[in-house]
């Protein structure tokens, strides 16, 4: 993701990263209060149902990994979260740019609709960088500015739990950033940035292919109905209320 920066401008990043701050804030509170209704209601461990909800609402394997030791979540409880979130991730990855396709979205529509309702970043870059550059852009900044919210919500499940974990910072948001700001103004190392750019989409597609590797019925056995169920439910929630408001013109940037 770092590596990406070099290829965009800052004043682009900074758009799409205040409009999709607003716009992340609201999706991430619906999110995690239906994440909480569908758990009571299938009856999904408590510790699972809160990770689940945060991994979709948030930024997938990232905030599961940075709220599991503050809320004591076992390795079982962890390899669930992660699990139910790994699988919907593949599925989003292949599915959403043929429905971008076929609804004719435009490349910001596309971008903001995958950096809304797509767990995992590497899944956003990818399925946004098969729509375009312009969804691309649009997708992983957006995306980023949703992935800050893991650090309040880890600093707020840490004051509810009386927790002395240590909490995670996505540090790699401050180097995308700082990544852009060396492609606008630092032209004197031009020349590399297009390289490191190149790089950064090559670790990406290794990463993807590192998570579908993972896919297996063994992984869906181990997940179990009830906390699949839970997340399939909140995530369609999710993808189809935020594309329903792309497409009416209600979110837009």
């Amino acid at each position: 993701v770092v590596g990406l920066g070099f290829g965009m401008d800052l004043q682009q990043v900074l758009q799409a990263g205040r409009s999709g701050f607003l716009y992340t804030a609201a999706s991430i509170s619906i999110a995690l209060l239906l994440g909480w209704g569908l758990g009571r209601l299938l009856q999904v461990k408590q510790r699972i149902s809160f990770l689940i909800s945060a991994g979709t609402a948030i930024c997938g394997g990232s905030a599961i990994a940075a709220l599991a030791p503050i809320t004591n979540a076992t390795e079982e409880e962890i390899g669930v979260s992660l699990g139910t979130v790994f699988v919907l991730n593949s599925v989003a990855l292949l599915a959403f740019p043929a429905i971008g396709a076929a609804l004719r979205m435009t490349q910001t529509q596309f971008g903001l609709w995958a950096a809304l309702a797509i767990h995992d970043t590497s899944s956003v870059v990818g399925a946004t960088a098969k729509f375009g550059a312009v969804a691309l852009a649009v997708g992983t900044t957006v995306k980023l500015a949703r992935a800050l919210w893991i650090v309040p919500l880890s600093v707020g499940t840490a004051m509810a739990k009386k927790s002395k974990a240590r909490i995670h910072w996505p540090w790699f948001i401050l180097f995308f950033c700082v990544a852009a700001v060396a492609n606008t103004y630092v032209h004197f190392f031009q020349f590399a940035y297009p390289v490191l750019k190149h790089l950064g989409i090559i670790g990406l597609t290794v990463t993807l292919y590192l998570i579908g590797t993972g896919l297996s019925m063994r992984t869906l056995r181990e997940v179990g109905i009830r906390p699949l169920l839970q997340g399939v439910l909140l995530w369609i929630f999710v993808a189809v209320g935020s594309l329903a408001l792309i497409l009416a013109g209600w979110i837009h940037l």
